[in-house]
């Protein structure tokens, strides 16, 4: 039918230009955050686009919501201000009558958004959560820079290398300064390289000197030698088990029905609620006076998707807290959205007068 093909390619272009321009933006917030996370050393600078790109796709099914309903407002928006919906309203076609084309748009856009929720955020988190445990883990002398010093991660050895080789597995003129409660030893040598031993990892240290001095006597020891052995730091690299929820699939949160497990799950479960609360809020906020200028419709659905996403946030931290239950937080704030999207439409369609009154009205206009 010629209505619905030219509403649903409408608000296919307004769709696709909308995503557009939120993927660039956060795109560049990103970067910017995890250029900063590297240039802080949180990060490796290696894996800045990895980061970045497990990050988008953990707000993509957020993006998507925003895209959607950005674009059926200001769709429809437009139409009502070019006096389109004028003509659609004359020719017997009410409000409500939209709604098929948008389903037809969103359903697969909504489906998408449920498959990213349940499942691939937790599967981008799960990964930035291995990298960045990752690069936690790695070697103490694999944290040095040439020509700085550099504290180990239990801040209890100090390096410095001259330069480093072999990708930094291995040092050249490696000074090393390790303190105890009581105890402080210097290390110095002309080479040094990483070994792994079982699940420890060890610093060895060819052709130097040890000086060991103890705090409480103030004695000192010189001892040369031709290899050393320290260890380098933690274990070797092995998957964190203590992973938060957020990086927990959807089905070891269904199997382990914590209170953090479960308003992680309500949180993925509302995410596609909302959007589909969010298609058919669209279609009634759209509706204004084409005599009136100005953008305020616009503006109030960017509000009302603000409130909602934050009432989204506040159910996963009730759930979590265990002052309301998973059955219930759903209802409450997605049951009670729908009903206020259909409210909105009714008395878009209707009226004040016949919000409340069943049966097939005359009026179509908006009020």
């Amino acid at each position: 039918m010629l209505f619905d093909s030219s509403v649903r390619r409408e608000l296919a272009r307004s769709f696709g230009a909308t995503l557009v321009v939120l993927l660039t933006i956060v795109l560049t917030m990103m970067l910017i955050r995890t250029l900063g996370q590297a240039a802080s050393g949180s990060v490796a600078p290696q894996h800045v686009v990895l980061l970045m790109g497990y990050t988008v796709l953990g707000y993509l099914p957020t993006i998507l919501s925003l895209s959607l309903f950005v674009a059926i407002v200001s769709c429809l928006s437009r139409m009502y201000r070019d006096s389109e919906m004028t003509i659609w309203f004359a020719s017997g076609v009410p409000l409500g009558r939209f709604l098929r084309p948008v389903l037809r748009l969103s359903v697969p856009v909504v489906a998408i958004i449920a498959l990213l929720a349940l499942f691939v955020w937790p599967w981008a988190n799960q990964r930035t959560a291995d990298l960045r445990d990752l690069y936690e883990r790695r070697s103490d002398l694999s944290r040095v820079a040439p020509g700085q010093f550099q504290s180990s991660s239990d801040g209890r050895r100090v390096f410095f290398v001259e330069r480093n080789t072999d990708e930094g597995r291995t040092g050249r003129n490696v000074f090393v300064l390790i303190r105890g409660d009581d105890r402080e030893a210097v290390t110095s040598a002309s080479t040094g390289r990483i070994e792994t031993r079982g699940e420890d990892r060890f610093l060895v240290l060819d052709r130097g000197q040890r000086v060991d001095r103890n705090f409480e006597t103030n004695e000192k020891n010189i001892a040369q030698f031709e290899t050393y052995r320290i260890l380098a730091g933690e274990k070797a690299q092995v998957r964190n088990e203590n992973l938060p929820p957020k990086a927990r699939t959807t089905l070891e949160l269904w199997l382990d029905p914590t209170a953090r497990h479960l308003g992680e799950l309500v949180w993925r479960i509302g995410l596609p609620l909302t959007a589909a609360n969010l298609l058919l809020l669209g279609v009634g906020l759209s509706a204004s006076n084409p005599r009136r200028g100005g953008s305020w419709n616009l503006l109030f659905a960017l509000l009302t998707f603000v409130v909602y996403f934050n009432l989204l946030n506040l159910t996963q931290g009730w759930v979590s807290g265990g002052k309301l239950a998973p059955l219930t937080a759903l209802l409450v704030v997605h049951g009670g959205a729908a009903v206020v999207a259909w409210l909105v439409l009714r008395w878009r369609e209707r009226g004040l007068a016949d919000l409340f009154r069943f049966g097939r009205s005359s009026r179509h206009a908006p009020a």
